[in-house]
């Protein structure tokens, strides 16, 4: 990763920062490079399996998944700038 990839990657991602903060998030993104790199080096990583959280979830209640007062389909496509095959068409942001 460098300089160059990081402002095209942010120009693409409409997204300004200042140039000592590219040094910055450069000097961020080795750091994370090697930690992935000595995680990788423990024997056996590859057999351990991801956690998705790291505590029980047991007693867990969600709340049941109710529909109130809808919107309107032309409501929602008039209050739009632009539309396409019934849905809201917006800007493209990532390739």
């Amino acid at each position: 990763m460098d300089k160059d990839t990081l402002k095209m990657l942010a120009n693409k991602l409409m997204f300004t920062m200042e140039e000592s903060e590219y040094d910055t998030l450069l000097e961020e993104f080795d750091t994370m490079i090697k930690q992935m790199d000595l995680i990788g080096e423990i024997k056996g990583i590859e057999n351990v399996e991801p956690m998705c959280y790291p505590f029980p979830l047991d007693d867990v209640c969600l709340r049941e998944d109710e529909v109130v007062d809808e919107l309107d389909i032309e409501d929602i496509l008039q209050n739009s700038g632009s539309t396409l095959y019934n849905q809201v068409k917006l800007p493209k942001v990532v390739e």
